[in-house]
Formats: structure tokens, C-alpha cells, sequence
């Protein structure tokens, strides 16, 4: 009888030792969340400029709007994990801009996180989207999401871009509104800043 009890109480204890590791293994893989693809291939692309910066300059501004042209700007690749890339984006002295690509749900996000001097988010910051199936593993594009329609009057008609040349020299990041280009900003991949 005791040999009985001893099988019985080994038993339950493989049970309860077994039962709550499968199930935190199955909200493991739910939470696991991957790219595929050409995505993953651009995301990947990007991540390998990790920790450096590059120069670069406005190529194209509509007319109407705000010229960059003369002011420096800076991309730093900043920091990368598995599920995001933060770039902070530097135009002369201002610093209120970071690209933030995130991945949500399997998707990539494109979010542009502006803010104040003191750290605090501007009113008009985190807008942007998710990449589009037309993208490759050098350029992405983003239209808006819903969020992004919510708060910007021009969101409806508007797409991002995020394109590497097959060489990885430049890097360009396109805004265009109804198919026309509306600002372009080029960065020299092949000479980091120090």
C-alpha cells in the first residue's frame, strides 16, 4: 500500500511539474512575434547600421511647405532589439524627431515620435503605419493607420518611405501625398559620422 501512495504522489507530482510549463510555453509562443519575408529582410537591413550615425540632405521639398534645405541633418540608428529600431532623425539644432519601427502583430509599424525639448510628446506625435505588402528588403512603405487618420488632416492619400539602395550606400526617406512627392531626404551610408 505504501509503494501505491508513493507511485500516486510521484505521479500528480510529474502532473502539477508538467502542467503550468506547457502552459506558460504556449503564452510564450503567442507572444513571440516575428516578421517574414521581405519585411523581415528590410527590418534585418536596417538593424545591421545599428549604433551609427550618417549625414544627409533634403533632396525635394513641395513648394509651400517649409524648406530644410542648407540645415544639416542627421540619422542616428540608434538603438535595435528583435521587436524594435529607434532613429532619431536631426534637422540643425532641432532634436524633437525619432523613427521608431516597431513590430506589432507580425507587421511592421512606422511611428514618428516627436518631442518637446524637456522630453514631453508633442500634441502632434506617434502618427504613421503599417508597412504595405508592396515593400521589398530595401525600401517599405507605410501608409496611414487608423490612428494616424485620427489625428492628421492630410492622413487620407499619404504614404511613408523608408528605402535602402541594393548597394547599401543611401538611405532615403520619402513622404508623398495622392502618388506626388512631397519631401525627400537622402543619407550617405557610406561614410558614418564618428
Amino acid at each position: 500500500m505504501t509503494k501505491n501512495i508513493l507511485l500516486f504522489a510521484f505521479i500528480l507530482s510529474i502532473m502539477f511539474a508538467c502542467g503550468p510549463a506547457k502552459e506558460q510555453e504556449g503564452k510564450e509562443d503567442k507572444d513571440v512575434v516575428v516578421l517574414t519575408g521581405n519585411t523581415k529582410m528590410f527590418f534585418d537591413n536596417i538593424a545591421s547600421l545599428c549604433g551609427k550615425k550618417f549625414a544627409g540632405e533634403e533632396i525635394f521639398m513641395a513648394e509651400g511647405r517649409e524648406s530644410y534645405a542648407g540645415k544639416k541633418m542627421i540619422m542616428h540608428i540608434e538603438s535595435c532589439t528583435d521587436k524594435e529600431i529607434r532613429i532619431p532623425f536631426i534637422i540643425g539644432e532641432d532634436k524633437s524627431r525619432t523613427w521608431l519601427l516597431i513590430i506589432e502583430d507580425g507587421r511592421l509599424r512606422l511611428r514618428h515620435d516627436h518631442r518637446h525639448e524637456d522630453g514631453t510628446p508633442e500634441d502632434i506625435t506617434l502618427y504613421g503605419g503599417y508597412a504595405n505588402e508592396r515593400g521589398t528588403e530595401y525600401t517599405q512603405f507605410f501608409p496611414p493607420d487608423e490612428y494616424t487618420y485620427n489625428l492628421l488632416e492630410r492622413a487620407p492619400g499619404s504614404e511613408w518611405a523608408f528605402s535602402l539602395s541594393e548597394d547599401m550606400k543611401t538611405f532615403c526617406y520619402c513622404l508623398q501625398h495622392e502618388e506626388k512627392l512631397v519631401f525627400k531626404a537622402q543619407f550617405d551610408l557610406s561614410k558614418p559620422l564618428n
